[in-house]
């Protein structure tokens, strides 16, 4: 049984796929799947550095999606044949690119019917950045004003989608024509079919844009919470990322200005500094900042029961149409190294095999 694996030489990594085996002894709370989908997303290897999880043969593909072929001996949630998805564990030994992995059942949720195995693959942990951002972070409520930063990617949409359904008024950026039209046409698959953003606003033509269009949107206010997927620290790196839209980020000045009065900004970028003048300007606010790392649901079993909580009812709101992700390309097998090397280097942020 092979599976895919990521090797570190010196600073470069190499994806490869070797053969694995299972345990003949199935442990008492773990489920073997036959894996019918698996998405891959980017290998962080500083985090698993940090986390005492460095190895030379790291697996990939951890989110994944099948059906139950055995139980353990004190397994209560699972049955044979049941559709389950979920996502492996840091330490997991198994690349969700196996054919067969095992592994224990409270990592797993059920799959409704309507789903397919690919879309809630490839969708699940965008699904479970946004609950994370919104509700455990930023405390969203009906009739608040958010910001969400690069709309038209995968995190974006879900964000915007989660938050329309609970009253929220959304404003977002584009970084393209093409991005633009998409989320200026973005209606709800359920209820009334108005807009989900009330405005788009594109940073492909002029960064400064940003902060006029939103105080203009809000009466001058600001918005309650923001939710970025990067942030530049330094008016250099604006400049340098005018050539590549994919690398353009708002300036962290920028998205401290725009926080209204008690407002709180939701960060993804892991080395975010603030200078003593951005810090004086979050203090006049009483804004808070928070980061956004969704390893530490699986870094600590002290929160599991909500983190279940949480992966089913992403997939109950996909189910209803509520949540509609982005498709993504789906890849044969066979190419599942070579397309990782495109996922690794964000020339794609993710891409789904079906097994």
């Amino acid at each position: 049984m092979k599976g895919l694996f990521c090797r570190i030489q010196g600073r470069e990594l190499k994806f490869v796929t070797h053969e694995t085996s299972l345990p003949e002894v199935l442990g008492s709370h773990d489920v073997r799947i036959q894996v019918k989908a698996c998405a891959l997303s980017p290998v962080d290897t500083r985090l698993l550095q940090d986390l005492g999880l460095h190895s030379n043969s790291i697996p990939l593909g951890r989110e994944v999606a099948g059906i139950v072929q055995r139980v353990g001996p004190k397994v209560t949630f699972f049955q044979p044949d049941d559709e389950v998805v979920g996502i492996l564990p840091l330490d997991s030994i198994f690349s969700g690119l196996s054919d067969v992995i095992d592994i224990n059942e409270q990592y797993l949720v059920e799959k409704p019917e309507k789903l397919s195995h690919t879309s809630v693959a490839a969708a699940l942990e965008d699904g479970l950045g946004a609950y994370t951002a919104l509700h455990t972070h930023a405390r969203v409520a009906a009739g608040q004003t958010l910001l969400v930063m690069d709309g038209a990617s995968s995190f974006g949409l879900m964000c915007i989608q989660l938050a329309c359904y609970y009253g929220v008024k959304v404003l977002t950026t584009s970084h393209s024509q093409e991005q633009h039209a998409f989320l200026e046409k973005l209606r709800p698959s359920v209820g009334v079919q108005e807009p989900l953003v009330v405005r788009v606003i594109p940073v492909y033509k002029k960064q400064s844009d940003l902060l006029p269009a939103v105080m203009e949107e809000t009466g001058g206010l600001g918005v309650d919470i923001v939710v970025d997927q990067g942030v530049s620290l330094h008016e250099k790196e604006q400049e340098e990322g005018r050539e590549d839209e994919v690398t353009v980020h708002p300036h962290k000045h920028d998205i401290i200005t725009v926080l209204a009065v008690g407002g709180h900004w939701v960060t993804s970028h892991q080395d975010l500094q603030l200078d003593p003048p951005d810090s004086r300007l979050m203090f006049l606010k009483s804004a808070s900042v928070s980061f956004l790392n969704l390893q530490v649901w699986l870094a600590s079993s002290s929160q599991q029961g909500r983190y279940l909580h949480i992966l089913k009812d992403i997939v109950e709101k996909m189910s209803a149409g509520i949540l509609r992700p982005q498709p993504e390309e789906v890849v044969p097998r066979q190419d599942a190294a070579t397309v990782m090397e495109d996922v690794q280097l964000q020339h794609k942020k993710k891409a789904v095999v079906e097994m």
